[in-house]
């Protein structure tokens, strides 16, 4: 007959281990990888023939604090790439103090071509959430549509900060980037998770030349398919989004759990295709303050190099 005692025991030793691994997890999750930033690289075959490639510096969801001093060195190492286009997809700042830090941080990147997507967090600061209702098909509270429960930010001295060299708003707005070699049509839409999207009419001013190569790009923060539809629609060659922060938390040969919108979560960041258009979606820099935490998802910028379609 088996004793209780080693029984118990036995139960006991699993429960403290149980315990040891998930404070490890979140301390690593908490302390260690939140700051494990990288930066990927990727090819990607959408320009016209004879166009020039395009280095495009991919960035979203910064969630900047002042006092953040590994995440602002990382900003401020991003200049060394000399990117020709920076496509910024929002959640810029987490309060109204890191309006100036961003900027600062990201001077060099700002007197490059550069277009910007607003998010609810370039808006609004953070607030605290449930995190369950991440679960939820639909996560967002009830007057969330509204950004009334959280406090309003600056958005538009942070627009003005961000577009005072060479950067273009292009939240609900359409414009044309001339690179060396290249016309980059840009639509871009404010913020779905908020429903602050607006498709913009065609503008004729926004359109190509006709007398060079050119490539029309789309710009949103979160990809909600609805969006992704319009895009496609408009022509899009290749369509830019951020918010997901790649599932911010992520199970090992698993991936992302959720999405904070209606992609599914094994689009939750990276490269993948909607209705056979590439879409990219950045798994983002930082994290809300109130959940500043990653785990099996490094905090991340992309550099996409553009090249000629296969022929």
């Amino acid at each position: 007959m088996t004793s209780a005692k080693p029984l118990a025991l036995i139960g006991g030793a699993g429960t403290l281990a149980a315990v040891g691994t998930a404070a490890a997890a979140h301390v690593w999750a908490r302390h260690i990888e939140i700051n494990l930033f990288e930066i990927r690289a990727l090819d990607l075959h959408v320009l016209p023939s004879g166009a020039q490639p395009i280095r495009v510096l991919h960035m979203s969801d910064a969630h900047l604090l002042p006092e953040q001093t590994k995440k602002r060195e990382f900003l401020r190492s991003l200049a060394s790439l000399e990117p020709d286009l920076v496509v910024n997809t929002g959640d810029n700042v987490a309060s109204e103090g890191a309006i100036d830090a961003i900027a600062r941080d990201i001077a060099p990147l700002l007197e490059r071509p550069g277009i910007l997507a607003l998010g609810s967090n370039d808006k609004y600061a953070a607030g605290k959430r449930n995190v369950f209702r991440y679960l939820l098909r639909d996560p967002r509270p009830k007057n969330f549509r509204d950004g009334v429960q959280n406090e309003p930010l600056e958005v538009e001295r942070l627009v003005a900060k961000l577009t005072a060299g060479g950067w273009t708003n292009v939240s609900n707005a359409r414009a044309l980037i001339e690179l060396p070699g290249c016309d980059v049509e840009v639509v871009g839409v404010d913020d779905p998770h908020l429903e602050h999207d607006e498709f913009p009419p065609v503008d004729p001013e926004c359109a190509a030349r006709g007398t060079r190569p050119s490539v029309k790009i789309g710009v949103t923060h979160a990809p909600y398919k609805r969006v992704l539809d319009q895009f496609v629609d408009d022509g899009c060659d290749l369509i830019f989004a951020g918010h997901t922060h790649g599932g911010q938390l992520a199970l090992p040969y698993f991936g992302a759990i959720v999405t904070n919108c209606d992609l599914h979560r094994s689009q939750a960041k990276g490269l993948s295709f909607h209705r056979g258009v590439p879409l990219h979606v950045s798994g983002g820099i930082g994290a809300s303050p109130f959940y500043n935490m990653r785990f099996a998802n490094r905090p991340e910028v992309t550099l996409l190099t553009l090249r000629p379609r296969l022929t």
